[in-house]
């Protein structure tokens, strides 16, 4: 077999390939013998060729003689010469020619006329073969005669064949011999016959059915008596026949009157009798068939282009041309001739492996056919030889299979998928089972073999592999390189050969490789690592490294075994590896520790890419860690105690590589600045080493689920305690981080230090700048300098960090701010561009949302100073409007009438922009005079003053001695809608209590809004006064002193209107009787 295009079937790599020549099959006199025989045959061929037959025999001469095949073969397909060519073919010419003979079958006939009375016929056959001497004797054979055969033809030359009674569609199944001389004068002729016996009248008459049968009586009362009644004939001239004709042929009348006579099924033969080569007067024609086939076959073979294992089975219209003519000849029955096939095909498998799928379908055909009765012992004997043969060396193929099979080779999965079809069918024959006494266990066989030939394999590598230097180092090498090769044999029995394997013989290949390459790689593995000392170099730990993980991906391919008895060669492996891991764990550590170094001396401090904002240090660093977590998950330790100090190991390595990191960072960025002297740039690197060390976060935050703490603590969990792996690994973590954090925090700091001056200096120069300019000129600069700064800070930091710079420079904002507000002179236009500046800044730093959110600006801090500012910045008559606000929204919020309450209805009339209100009572007022009673009366205005500047005071009437006064009073005033709805607008009821010799003194007061009026927003007189509500309302005193805006008021020196407003605020201040 070749097994990779090169060498041959059963040879392994580095034996010497036997010659390819088959003739050494048999000796020359039997390849004389057998030559001779196909001459013979070619010479005396009968019948007229098949369309995909080769015609011309000169043709059939030269290929017999003559083949440019492939290989160390002989030129000629025999092995013969143009000189022993010559003389055989002479010796075959004066050879006897054999007897020619017509193996004529009459199988049966449909639609004959029926000549009886009943309407059917008794009819029989006549056959025979006339000559063309025949035909001259008889000088009138051109016209039709009654009885050609019986008249043509000899009568012992006749064959006749049963009567078939009663019947239109007679089955006879007869078989005869014709022998003739001359194939082109000779023909064949049939007639088919009624056979009449004499019978009575009266008989007759009783099998009458219809009208036809009555004519019929007539016509045989006419004829003699006992006289056959003619059905029909077939004449065939034997030239027109081919080597096996089997056809319906149309009964030929002698008249015209039933010119439709029905049809006769024939079956021909052209065969020999008597042939005089020495082949067949001394052997059988069986085994002289079979011995041509196996030496044209393989000589198809070798002859075959694409090489013999894609030879498909497909003889070349020459070689059918010579075997279907031999067997025909020869009268072999379809069954010998499968038999041979069988024979040949299956022996030069063993030596030239071709597509077995040809074996598939001689096993069929076998099976087809088969009855035992039929072979000599003889030929049983040879048969269940070829079976065990077979079987034997299909095996042996099977259990070298990845040698014999390589998928290197194309079309190997199907060779042997269909091999194993072919060993299956094989056994499962009634011929394997009746001939071969001891049936074999086909799966138990294949078993054992591929144990064998696993072992064998492995073996073969293992040599194939071993070191020429036994270095330690050289040995990890070898050992791994073994793993691998059983990795990969492994992957392709899963993958691609075990699926044939089960289909077939339902044997699971993969667990029969894998448990036996398990145990061979254990015991080779432990034996190695017996010769490895522990002062092992680096390259040595590498090497062994890399073994450990093919061990550990050998050892998970157990999942895939279904079933296994006892534990496996490789369980606990891990622990022949123990005290490497300590050097594997350093080694990862150094590497990482380099390549950082390495990464920040060569790092210029500068974005790495359009889209990035950090220096290609991180890259570097990011690669590091992920190399270190690779190491965890390639070592995946299984005992849990151990594998948690190991991870104890890897978190300090990655923190302390962190920390070395952010050192590292700090200190190139200061050998730039010192070499570069270039404030924007030393700005932009520390931007850089914020954004790295940034980046450094991440990546340590990302190591718990990289490294799978979740699945190691729960390995953990009945080893080591919840507390101490807290301890150990998040807090070692989360030491880092916040020594990350307050790396970053430094330098975000020292950023915003940069900019705190800036801002500080702008707001200073803001505050001092003249009053004629706009509030919104004057903040100009502060806004170009902050836009101008952040935006760069924005381009050059990574988000988060750039909001850190932002947090601390708004916190440093507003403390400038709140420190320029207390500096200043009261002046209006100063705190306006202050406040204009505050809400400016608060735009700035929001951004319309890419900034800090609100809740992060709207600190209390900004509260505090934004309210502030709006009252500073805010006009005299804005001020006292907000006054009368806070009033307001102070006596809707008391909660007692501690000073007693007022009652009143209050309507708005927009058709004559009148206000009506009525003081109706007040109740539990406070007693101010001495006899434990007061002389109440209400005073009426309309407040702030500077909106009703035409509208007087009104007052009520005063009730003497009265605590619970009735006032019952209305009052109306002038005044248009639009005041009424002004921010602060009200009516503010006054009660006092009246002093004759001295003030008034003050009961309370009430204070009822304006926009509230019944009527104020309808266009026409609609609310029914009848139906207004009484509000009662409580009195409240105002505090003495503490009030801001009053504050704000009486600072403002140059202003009348704001200084008489505080004045009388004062004068009721005196009076209330609110305390502090």
């Amino acid at each position: 077999m070749d097994a990779a295009g090169e060498t041959p079937v059963g040879t392994l790599p580095g034996e010497e390939s036997p010659e390819m020549d088959l003739s050494h099959q048999f000796s020359k006199r039997e390849l004389a013998l057998l030559y001779e025989e196909v001459l013979y045959t070619i010479r005396h061929r009968l019948g007229k060729p098949e369309h995909h037959h080769v015609v011309d025999s000169q043709e059939l001469y030269a290929y017999v003689q003559k083949g440019s095949i492939h290989y160390l073969i002989s030129t000629q397909a025999f092995g013969m010469d143009a000189e022993g060519h010559s003389v055989i073919m002479q010796q075959v010419k004066e050879l006897e020619s054999p007897i020619f003979c017509l193996k004529a079958t009459v199988k049966e006939a449909k639609g004959i006329l029926g000549k009886d009375v009943s309407g059917f016929s008794d009819p029989y056959c006549l056959l025979g073969i006339k000559t063309k001497s025949q035909e001259l004797a008889n000088p009138d054979h051109k016209k039709r005669m009654k009885a050609v055969v019986k008249d043509l033809i000899p009568e012992d030359q006749i064959h006749r064949t049963q009567v078939i009674s009663q019947t239109l569609s007679p089955v006879w199944d007869e078989t005869f011999i014709l022998e003739f001389e001359d194939m082109e004068t000779a023909s064949f002729h049939l007639d088919m016959w009624d056979s009449d016996i004499v019978e009575s009248v009266r008989h007759k008459l009783g099998e009458l059915t219809d009208l036809h049968g009555l004519k019929r009586i007539f016509k045989d009362a006419r004829k003699d008596k006992g006289q056959d009644d003619f059905l029909g004939n077939v004449v065939l001239h034997l030239k027109d026949l081919h080597c096996w004709n089997d056809q319906w042929y149309q009964l030929e009348p002698r008249t015209e009157t039933y010119p439709n006579r029905g049809q006769c099924h024939l079956q021909f033969l052209l065969t020999h009798k008597k042939r005089a080569t020495t082949s067949s007067r001394t052997q059988p024609s069986y085994t002289v068939h079979r011995h041509l086939l196996q030496q044209l076959v393989s000589y198809e073979i070798l002859q075959h282009q694409a090489g013999s294992i894609a030879w498909d089975g497909e003889l070349s219209r020459h070689a059918s041309t010579v075997l279907y003519l031999h067997a025909t000849q020869k009268d072999l029955s379809d069954f010998h001739q499968v038999i041979a096939r069988w024979l040949a095909y299956s022996k030069l498998y063993q030596s030239l492996e071709f597509n077995s799928n040809c074996l598939l379908h001689q096993i069929t055909s076998i099976e087809y056919q088969w009855v035992q009765e039929r072979l000599r012992p003889e030929q049983k004997a040879e048969l269940a030889e070829s079976f065990q043969s077979l079987l034997t060396y299909g095996v042996s193929l099977i259990r070298r299979y990845r040698i014999i099979f390589p998928l290197s080779v194309p079309r190997s999965t199907e060779r042997l998928q269909s091999l194993l079809r072919v060993l299956v069918q094989m056994c499962k024959m009634k011929a394997f089972h009746e001939l071969c006494t001891l049936s074999p266990n086909l799966p138990n066989m294949v078993s054992t073999a591929l144990k064998s030939g696993t072992t064998e394999w492995f073996h073969m590598k293992k040599q194939h592999l071993k070191p020429m230097v036994k270095s330690m180092e050289e040995n990890g090498k070898a050992l791994s390189r073994l793993l691998l090769e059983v990795l990969g044999d492994l992957q392709e029995c899963q993958k691609i050969w075990n699926r044939f394997f089960i289909s077939t013989l339902k044997l699971n290949l993969f667990s029969i490789a894998y448990l036996e390459l398990e145990r061979l790689v254990a015991e080779h593995v432990q034996e190695q690592l017996r010769k490895v000392n522990s002062s092992m170099s680096k390259p040595t730990a590498e090497s062994l490294f890399q073994l450990y993980m093919n061990l550990q991906e050998l050892y998970r391919m157990k999942d895939f075994v279904p079933k296994r008895d006892g534990p496996l060669a490789l369980n606990n492996f891990h622990q022949w590896f123990k005290e490497d891991v300590p050097q594997w764990l350093q080694k990862a550590y150094t590497i990482a520790l380099e390549r950082a170094q390495r990464a920040v001396q060569m790092d210029q401090l500068t974005p790495f890419g359009e889209h990035n904002k950090h220096s290609t240090s991180t890259v570097d660093l990011s690669t590091c860690y992920a190399q270190i977590v690779k190491t965890w998950q390639q070592l995946n330790w299984p005992d849990p105690e151990e594998a948690f100090m190991i991870m104890v190991k890897l978190v300090e390595d990655m923190c302390r590589i962190a920390l070395m990191y952010c050192r590292l960072i700090k200190g190139r960025a200061e050998a730039l600045s010192l070499s570069k002297q270039n404030e924007g740039e030393e700005a932009n690197r520390l931007c850089i080493v914020v954004n790295n060390i940034k980046q450094l976060r991440l990546l340590i935050l990302k190591l718990p689920s990289q490294l799978d703490w979740v699945q190691l603590e729960q390995r953990t969990g009945p080893v080591i305690d919840q507390q101490q792996i807290q301890h150990t690994l998040h807090n070692q973590l989360d030491s880092t981080i916040s020594c990350l954090d307050h790396e970053v925090q430094e330098v975000v700091q020292a950023l915003a230090t940069k900019l705190e001056k800036g801002v500080a200096r702008h707001i200073q120069e803001l505050s001092s700048s003249n009053d004629t300019q706009e509030p919104e000129d004057s903040i100009i600069p502060l806004m170009k300098f902050l836009e101008s700064e952040l935006q760069y800070l924005n381009e050059h930091l990574v988000q988060e960090n750039f909001k850190s710079l932002l947090t601390l420079l708004w916190h440093h904002t507003l403390a400038v701010l709140s420190a320029a507000m207390g500096q200043q002179v009261p002046s209006v236009q100063c705190y306006k561009k202050l406040h204009c500046a505050l809400k400016s800044l608060e735009l700035c730093f929001h951004a319309e949302g890419c900034g800090l959110p609100l809740e992060m600006l709207h600190t209390a801090v900004f509260q505090s100073l934004e309210t502030r500012l709006d009252l500073c910045s805010a006009t005299s008559r804005k001020l006292i409007q907000k006054y009368f606000c806070n009033r307001i929204q102070q006596q809707l919020d008391a909660s007692s009438e501690k000073y007693g309450a007022v009652t009143i209805k209050a309507l708005y009339y927009p058709s004559e922009q009148k206000l009506h209100v009525e003081v109706l009572n007040a109740v539990n007022l406070i007693p101010l005079d001495s006899n434990g009673s007061s002389d109440p009366f209400v005073q009426l205005t309309l407040e702030p003053r500077n909106e009703f500047p035409e509208v007087v005071a009104r007052t009520t009437q005063c009730k003497r001695n009265e605590l619970h006064p009735l006032f019952d009073e209305a009052f109306d005033f002038l005044v248009p809608a639009e005041k009424c709805q002004q921010e602060g607008a009200c009516l503010l009821l006054t009660v006092f209590d009246y002093d004759t010799l001295g003030a008034n003194d003050l009961e309370g007061e009430a204070f009822f809004p304006l926009c509230h009026l019944p009527g104020l927003n309808s266009d026409e007189d609609s609310v029914d006064a009848g139906r207004v509500p009484q509000t009662r309302l409580p009195l409240t005193h105002p505090k003495p002193t503490g009030d801001e805006i009053l504050q704000l008021l009486e600072s403002r020196k140059g202003d009348k209107e704001a200084q008489a407003f505080v004045k009388l605020r004062k004068q009721r201040a005196k009076q209330s009787k609110e305390r502090e």
